[in-house]
């Protein structure tokens, strides 16, 4: 008794100090987000080291005999294994951090924009990326460990801990991975090893495409040591037809999109796959130029508002000023209103695009400015790349970069519209997609995707050129219809039980695509009309969250996921 009694005594004073020290860990990483916001280089080292310290500490604690001892104790032994685990990862996370601190801090101050400045940001970007590579690989191995430990211990307060390191270390873990993911693609990509060539394509959202929006303008980019230049800028009728298809991407694409999808700009990108579309337009560059392409970049006018919000306003040779609150409004709306000549129209456009352009270099000059410009472009899928460059393809197919449409089983709902009617009404499209799921059961579960498409033209009269019906100029339509091929790509394995407008059973074309169902519709709406497709589907249960990506059109999409309240155990 009296054994038990001390050692019962020796336990409780020892957690104690091993919860201050944790809890002195968390205190000092949450300061560090302010003070990593603040960019005090001096604070930010010194709290750091204050939460390595600690850290170091709980480590040191929870590592020997004794408390191994605990681990296998009834009662006690799952939180005692659970704690020591968060010990583990904390001294995980602050030895990583120590190790790129340096690296952050040389990265943080680089740049005053000379061309010296920026040679060393991409030599500096190059060797950062070993040590970001090494630490997204340790993370990823704290969080696997620490996803081995209990996570029921019989106290709230471990557990809670648990869940919350869980959730830090993969918050952590896809930061510093893509970061590193940064640091190995922007120096090569750059020309920092030899000069590099892209199609840079300019997709307008006012006529919806699978990644986008129709090529209304496009250049070639080139980039040599990190000094860019946009040269060749044309509208979309620069880049002449081919007779016959330029690339060959398989049956199955074939199958959905036919030959024009692979010799026709106007139809190069109806599928939501970027590499699809990249691929087709470096093809057909080729074949006119002769000249082969290092890859392909897609902008759209939402991104040219985010970088104009970097650099600033600029001034087209008119006089007129372009800035990040007007360059949407401009090139998708007031464009088509002011230029009744589609030639003048398109040559506006290129001469936004090309002082936009030339304006470009000026976002290096202070590389930190540019991650809160760079976060929601990508996140939003306002700019997309592919890289002819297999070890780069491999790292951007593995983010939001590179646009793919992934053949990972799991969850998945994504609405892909393409315009049929051939005018610019997808300025006023809004959409809607809410995606419910079901409980497993039986290794299925029932999924209901409900889709809502609102025309919201305006009233009053818009220029023919923007409401024309292409699809069926023989026959009248009301003024400011559409008609949209709406696609639903569901997840890996689903299958459809039913289809239904407005309430109505629908017939829909079943089709598969890099492995997901496909089902599509041809819609037409009305002026100011909504319409609500809805399918009912069967998918294999999974455990996985759910992935709903968003076509970046000129207006967002609202998306609301309804979970499983009882989770799913495949």
């Amino acid at each position: 008794m009296v054994v038990l009694a001390s050692s019962a005594g020796w336990s409780v004073h020892r957690g104690l100090g091993v919860r201050d020290h944790l809890q002195a860990t968390r205190d000092a990483l949450v300061h560090l987000r302010a003070v990593m916001s603040a960019r005090d280089l001096d604070r930010i080292r010194v709290t750091l080291a204050d939460a390595h310290r600690h850290a170091a500490e709980a480590r040191r604690l929870t590592s020997g005999p004794d408390w191994s001892l605990l681990t296998h104790l009834p009662v006690v032994g799952d939180g005692a294994t659970t704690v020591r685990g968060l010990a583990e990862s904390a001294a995980e996370i602050t030895d990583v951090l120590t190790g790129v601190q340096g690296t952050g801090t040389s990265l943080l101050t680089a740049g005053s924009g000379s061309t010296d400045d920026v040679h060393q940001l991409l030599d500096g970007l190059k060797a950062a990326a070993p040590v970001l590579d090494g630490a997204t690989a340790r993370l990823t191995r704290a969080h696997g460990d620490l996803m081995a430990t209990p996570a029921r211990t019989g106290v709230a307060s471990v557990d809670q801990a648990r869940a919350a390191a869980l959730y830090e270390l993969d918050r952590l873990r896809r930061w510093i991975g893509g970061a590193a993911t940064a640091a190995n693609l922007i120096p090569p990509m750059l020309g920092n090893d030899g000069p590099r060539r892209y199609f840079l394509a300019f997709q307008t959202n006012a006529e919806s495409r699978g990644t986008g929006g129709l090529v209304g303008a496009f250049g070639i980019l080139s980039a040599d040591h990190g000094r860019i230049h946009v040269t060749r800028l044309a509208a979309n009728n620069g880049l002449g037809t081919s007779a016959r298809p330029v690339i060959d991407h398989g049956l199955e694409f074939r199958a959905r999109y036919g030959p024009a999808a692979t010799r026709l700009l106007s139809a190069s990108n109806v599928s939501p796959h970027f590499p699809y579309a990249a691929k087709t337009w470096a093809a057909l560059w080729q074949r006119q130029s002769g000249r082969r392409l290092d890859g392909a970049i897609a902008l759209d006018p939402v991104a040219l508002s985010y970088l104009l919000g970097l650099i600033g306003p600029v001034t087209l040779p008119g006089g007129e000023k372009v800035s990040a609150t007007n360059v949407v409004d401009l090139t998708e709306r007031a464009a088509y209103a002011r230029f009744p000549d589609p030639l003048e129209r398109k040559r506006y456009l290129i001469s936004i695009a090309t002082t936009v352009s030339e304006a470009l270099p000026k976002s290096f000059d202070e590389p930190s400015r540019m991650l809160p410009v760079l976060k929601p472009m990508l996140e939003e899928r306002r700019v997309q790349i592919w890289s002819r460059h297999d070890a780069e393809e491999r790292r951007l197919s593995a983010t939001v970069l590179g646009g793919v449409l992934p053949r990972r089983p799991g969850p998945y709902a994504a609405l892909v519209v393409n315009n049929s009617a051939g005018g610019k009404l997808d300025y006023y499209l809004n959409r809607s997609l809410e995606y419910e799921l079901g409980p497993c059961q039986d290794g299925r579960r029932s999924t209901t995707v409900r889709v809502r498409l609102t025309n919201d033209v305006p009233s009053e009269p818009l220029p023919s050129y923007v409401t024309g019906r292409l699809d069926d100029p023989g026959h009248p339509h009301p003024v400011g219809s559409n008609l949209l091929w709406v696609s639903l790509y569901a997840g890996v394995g689903a299958e459809i039980r039913s289809a239904s407008l407005d309430g109505h059973r629908l017939s829909v074309i079943s089709e598969v695509e890099r492995s997901h169902p496909v089902y599509s519709t041809l819609l037409e709406l009305g002026p100011r009309q909504s319409r609500t497709l809805e399918f009912g589907l069967v998918e294999p249960a999974s455990g996985a969250s759910p992935v709903v990506p968003v076509q970046p059109l000129a207006r967002p999409q609202y998306t609301r996921v309804v979970p499983d309240r009882h989770g799913c155990n495949p």
